[in-house]
């Protein structure tokens, strides 16, 4: 069964600095992982009614099981990207990981 890293960006103080960081910098790293299968980012958009989303950007990167995470963060670009994170993600990050399974 896939896995996934899905990691939920906070909103930041400076949204032309993260966005930069992230697509020139960070993104390349994280598209290194070894045994990445799918690597999708989205930028969420105001609700129906204006309202800010509760994210500034979601990355989902998903992999063959579990082991293929576990060495893809044990790896020399799963510490650069980790690390990487105190370049640019000040306001904060969550990160999710488990089994995905599609329902469509």
């Amino acid at each position: 069964m896939a896995f996934q890293l899905i990691v939920l960006y906070h909103h930041p103080e400076s949204v032309a600095a993260f966005d930069k960081h992230y697509d020139e910098t960070h993104a390349p790293i994280a598209a290194t992982l070894p045994g990445v299968r799918a690597y999708t980012v989205l930028r969420p958009a105001a609700g129906p009614s204006g309202e800010q989303p509760a994210y500034h950007l979601v990355a989902v990167l998903t992999f063959d099981d579990q082991e293929a995470f576990n060495a893809a963060m044990g790896s020399e670009a799963g510490a650069a990207a980790v690390a990487d994170l105190a370049n640019f993600a000040g306001a904060g990050v969550t990160m999710l990981t488990g089994p995905a399974g599609q329902v469509v």
